[in-house]
């Protein structure tokens, strides 16, 4: 295999807090991040500007802005700030408010993006999956049809399988070019229905990692998610994503062995969920490679731990490589 002569070029997919917890991670060890965010989102300050305003959600958006910014500075805190007290501004984000600002003043979504990223010296690029108006519609296991991401999640049934409205919404060119032209692609983690598969199904994205001579890596989650993933085990994750694109198209699952203490287990049962079983034998004859690794944060909750996991990911990266 070639040796690197510039810093390795990583596309990550996804949204939600996984997605900015992997980007703290992977800015450690390359500037040339591309992070493809969904645009599904319709609850919180997003759902509010998205509905009153008809912009893009730019919630998982300043999120990844944030996660890739050089340094915790003022700036960073002042992106992250809600309002509390009561009024109209009440549960905004200060950041989602200025990047609306923003993209009124530059005419686009995508500028705006980019002048946000130079006051906080971000680290890599973020784009928005798509620029169309997406809703997030999904055929429940006993048959209903459910629309928008909130829904979706409080409908109380299992999801048989998601699509777009409209279907055939259009990418955003760099993210194709982003991903052809990658050293590495990773998905996840994130809620596997809201925010990894939405991004899957715009127009192009899956032909283009197809086609692109990454590697690509499917990041589990560590917990079950209720409402989405119960009783999934990592297979399970990638059965359903298969399903919905047409073939497999991972070389690595990355899951996680480490110990989770009994405490923040017991937290979890009550949400009604539990650790994603890591089914490496089943992930084996889909014909992918696993990546078994203790991945637990140090955090009272069960996520990522941003160094852990982006030290496997450019560990493998570099396997046979200077």
């Amino acid at each position: 295999m070639a040796p690197f002569l510039t810093e390795p070029k990583v596309v990550v997919i996804g949204g939600g807090t996984g997605l900015a917890v992997l980007l703290k991670g992977l800015k450690q060890y390359t500037s040339q991040l591309t992070a493809v965010v969904t645009v599904t989102d319709d609850g919180g300050s997003s759902g509010r500007l998205r509905a009153e305003l008809g912009v893009l959600p730019p919630g998982d958006i300043r999120n990844c802005l944030v996660a890739l910014a050089e340094t915790e500075t003022l700036m960073d805190k002042v992106f992250q700030h809600r309002f509390s007290q009561e009024g109209s501004l009440q549960g905004h984000n200060l950041g989602n408010l200025l990047l609306v600002a923003m993209s009124e003043i530059t005419g686009d979504f995508v500028s705006a993006i980019k002048e946000v990223s130079k006051v906080l010296k971000v680290r890599g690029n973020v784009i928005p999956s798509t620029l169309e108006q997406v809703v997030l519609g999904a055929v429940m296991k006993d048959g209903v049809t459910v629309f928008g991401e909130t829904s979706i999640r409080e409908y109380g049934e299992p999801i048989e399988r998601l699509y777009l409205v409209p279907e055939s919404c259009a990418p955003v060119p760099a993210t194709l070019e982003a991903i052809m032209e990658a050293d590495a692609i990773v998905v996840g983690p994130g809620s596997l229905f809201t925010s990894i598969i939405p991004n899957l199904l715009v127009n192009g994205v899956v032909e283009a990692i197809r086609q692109s001579p990454a590697l690509t890596f499917y990041v589990c989650n560590i917990m079950t998610e209720n409402g989405e993933t119960d009783n999934y085990t990592a297979a399970d994750h990638i059965s359903v994503i298969t399903s919905h694109i047409g073939d497999q198209i991972f070389d690595y699952v990355v899951v996680n062995n480490g110990f989770i203490d009994q405490e923040r287990l017991d937290r979890y049962l009550q949400e009604r969920a539990v650790p994603v079983a890591p089914s490496v034998e089943e992930l084996k004859q889909m014909g992918v490679e696993v990546i078994a690794a203790d991945l637990v944060s140090d955090t009272e909750v069960a996520w990522h731990d941003p160094d852990k996991l982006a030290k496997v990911i450019f560990d493998t990266l570099y396997r046979g490589k200077p």
